[in-house]
């Protein structure tokens, strides 16, 4: 074999060692002091066993209407403190935190059969809840990517849906990938997968930044409350979680599909939100349609900045 030739087999040989051993010897340490989710669970924190993962819910009221609250990207269950309550005086109500977030399972890759973060999954995953829980049909409330959720499980099954309350909703985020679809395969190996905790450093460093955006008012926002946010980064994989989710399978685009929603639907958001502008909702509102209602002095989560008003317009406009 000529020179040149065994030197090229040469490159190509440490460069296949490169990529299949290097990043296994990056060090990738453990943040300290991680806590199990159960550890900061509330009194009234209940947890239940759906699609192989343990879901972290909280429930108040009863009666014959039943809705289902969905928060937000990074959020929990905590995020609908403020009305729980008051959805309650109206019927059964129950929050849940969505895999990646709050106290629910984070199941990690060695353990499932499939994705369990992509939005095909967060579908089937509150479908499983509603057949657990004997929910036959139920009012959907979310928050931005809980309202892209919300809209994905009304397109697939909307004989279980009684009506959407899309509340500053994404529904074209939160979920799927963000690389082109032929570089997922190499997102889901071993070796990106080692490395996923440095790549989601980025996110716990604006995550702080990010709450403090979701509120009109900075004012109005707690220290307290953001340090509960800011609590779910104590949790074990938090950051392994969150990668996954970045770059679950893909789900079809959810806003060429606004106009075939069976479902009644109304929209209220913060006029003043920071991360969604509101020309976006007055367009997805004529997609529906769906009336549209904006909250003055509020932002992204008008259901904590603003909950008496918000829950003024949903009385409004909610038959109940």
């Amino acid at each position: 074999m000529p020179l040149w030739k065994k030197i090229l087999l040469g490159l190509f040989i440490f460069a296949c060692l490169l990529i299949t051993v290097g990043p296994f010897l990056v060090s990738v340490p453990d943040y300290p002091n991680q806590v199990t989710e159960t550890s900061l669970a509330d009194a009234d924190s209940k947890f239940i066993e759906v699609n192989d993962v343990t879901v972290h819910y909280k429930e108040m009221g009863e009666g014959q209407k039943t809705f289902i609250l969905l928060h937000g990207f990074g959020a929990s269950t905590f995020s609908w403190r403020e009305v729980m309550d008051d959805f309650a005086a109206h019927g059964r109500v129950i929050a849940y935190d969505r895999p990646a977030f709050g106290l629910t399972e984070r199941p990690m890759p060695q353990t499932w059969t499939s994705n369990p973060y992509g939005m095909k999954a967060n579908v089937e995953l509150l479908r499983g809840l509603m057949d657990v829980m004997g929910i036959e049909k139920a009012i959907l409330v979310g928050n931005s990517a809980g309202g892209g959720v919300s809209v994905a499980f009304a397109l697939e099954y909307p004989e279980r849906v009684e009506k959407l309350i899309l509340v500053d909703p994404g529904v074209g985020g939160g979920y799927g990938p963000q690389f082109p679809a032929w570089a997922l395969p190499i997102m889901w190996t071993p070796q990106m997968r080692h490395l996923a905790p440095l790549m989601m450093q980025r996110y716990q460093e604006s995550l702080p930044r990010t709450i403090t955006r979701e509120w009109a008012d900075e004012s109005k926002l707690s220290e307290e409350v953001k340090q509960k946010y800011l609590s779910a980064l104590t949790i074990e994989n938090w950051d392994r979680a969150f990668y996954e989710l970045t770059f679950a399978p893909a789900y079809p685009e959810l806003r060429p599909l606004l106009p075939n929603l069976e479902v009644e639907t109304i929209i209220i958001a913060g006029a003043n939100d920071r991360l969604i502008r509101t020309w976006y909702f007055e367009a997805i509102s004529q997609e529906i349609p769906a009336p549209l209602v904006l909250l003055s002095n509020c932002g992204h989560v008008p259901h904590e900045e603003c909950p008496e008003d918000f829950m003024k317009e949903v009385e409004k406009l909610v038959d109940w």
